[in-house]
């Protein structure tokens, strides 16, 4: 019959036998085990910095995509200066692509594409940051995994004939399943890795064809404008140099 004192020890011991059978687990795996330790810390710290950078409100802040959508197709150059202020030192991809295209509306329209999608494609590779290293980790920690495999089977078959009876499986199994165990954790390791760097990866190519439509927007809005004004009363390309 279990008391409560005896629930109560099981409760406290279990945690800690727990840790030496997990302990156990990667001592078994032997030195292969400590690179692939250092995979996995690498590829934790890469997915949780990864998943703050690309939040979508901080790659495209709501307030921007307001002042887009806000913008009219007409003379509207309340609308320009606003957003203009808006972008002024803001640190978000799309808020400084959207800057380099307000700075540069004196430009010939083909031109300031260029300029921007030239900015683009920095912006982008800033957000591509780090998603090599779990590329990385994808490639090397089932490798890791299988060098220490067979590492313990070498080790394991060498002192097989010393150390264990011909006549008992149980010796060459136990050695088996420990040389394993590092396969186990590079597999453990590249799979959740795997999976974060494809999301991410397909999260970047949405927002930028996203950022792209919005950048299109922006300029077909404001060179219609430019279009349609009077150059004698132009002065926003001049207000928008002091903002910018």
């Amino acid at each position: 019959m279990i008391t409560a004192p005896h629930f109560f020890f099981f409760s406290l011991v279990s945690p800690l036998l727990a840790d030496v059978s997990i302990l156990r687990f990667f001592f078994q795996g032997g030195v292969f085990m400590v690179p692939l330790v250092l995979c996995s810390v690498v590829s934790l710290a890469v997915i949780l910095l990864r998943g703050l950078a690309l939040r979508r409100d901080t790659v495209m802040p709501p307030q921007i995509l307001k002042g887009i959508e806000e913008l009219q197709p007409v003379d509207d150059t309340e609308a320009v200066v606003k957003l203009a202020r808006m972008v002024r030192g803001d640190r978000s991809p799309l808020g400084r692509i959207v800057q380099t295209g307000l700075q540069h509306l004196q430009w010939p329209k083909m031109e300031n594409i260029q300029a921007v999608e030239t900015r683009a494609r920095h912006e982008i590779v800033r957000m591509d940051a780090g998603l090599v290293v779990l590329e990385v980790v994808v490639g090397i920690a089932p490798l890791l995994g299988l060098l220490g495999a067979v590492s313990g089977l070498v080790n394991v078959f060498a002192n097989f004939g010393a150390t264990t009876s011909i006549n008992d499986p149980r010796g060459i199994a136990k050695g088996i399943s420990e040389a394993l165990s590092t396969t186990i954790v590079g597999l453990a390791i590249a799979i959740p890795s795997l999976i974060a760097y494809s999301y991410f990866a397909k999260k970047i190519e949405t927002m930028s064809a996203e950022m792209e439509s919005l950048i299109s927007e922006l300029l077909a809005k404001c060179y219609y404008q430019k279009k349609r004004r009077n150059p004698q009363r132009d002065d926003t390309a001049a207000e928008l140099e002091e903002i910018l």
